[in-house]
């Protein structure tokens, strides 16, 4: 019985989240009983409150229960399929701070055209950190979520 209920509720949360990798408990009413916790427990039960009572759809359409209306409608898959298919490519750019993979990094993660040349130039300077071993699309997250100007892209990774 204890294995369908855990079914049952990771079918619900697929279903009613299928495109909130990153914000399955972001916002909603889910985020607030299960924040601080990690794991897929207690993602799963975020999402199914969220799914089950509407609130998360509620708080989005209203801007309520940590919700926003920014109309910013993100993937995370892109950048990280992206940064996985062009690792060298992107480790020689970055070692140079330009190039045409780090050019279209940029274009994927929707980096505007005024922040281009700090987002290179941030990449550049903290190249060991971004390739110091095969978790580049998280150190690259770190790195800009650091950088005031250049955090707001960090959400897209």
């Amino acid at each position: 019985m204890k294995k369908i209920v855990i079914a049952a509720l990771v079918t619900l949360a697929a279903s009613s989240s299928m495109a909130a990798q990153n914000n399955i408990g972001s916002c909603g009413w889910g985020s607030k009983l299960f924040e601080g916790k990690s794991g897929v427990v207690p993602q799963v039960l975020a999402v199914t409150t969220n799914g089950t009572s509407g609130n998360q759809t509620f708080g989005i359409s209203f801007g309520t229960s940590g919700c926003t209306q920014d109309g910013v409608v993100s993937s995370s898959w892109k950048t990280a399929m992206y940064i996985d298919g062009n690792r060298v490519a992107l480790a020689r750019d970055a070692a140079a701070g330009q190039g045409e993979s780090l050019s279209v990094l940029a274009d994927v993660m929707g980096v505007k055209e005024a922040d281009r040349a700090l987002f290179a130039s941030t990449i550049k300077a903290n190249f060991a950190t971004v390739f110091a071993n095969d978790q580049i699309a998280a150190n690259l997250k770190a790195v800009l979520a650091a950088n005031e100007q250049l955090a707001g892209y960090a959400a897209v990774i």
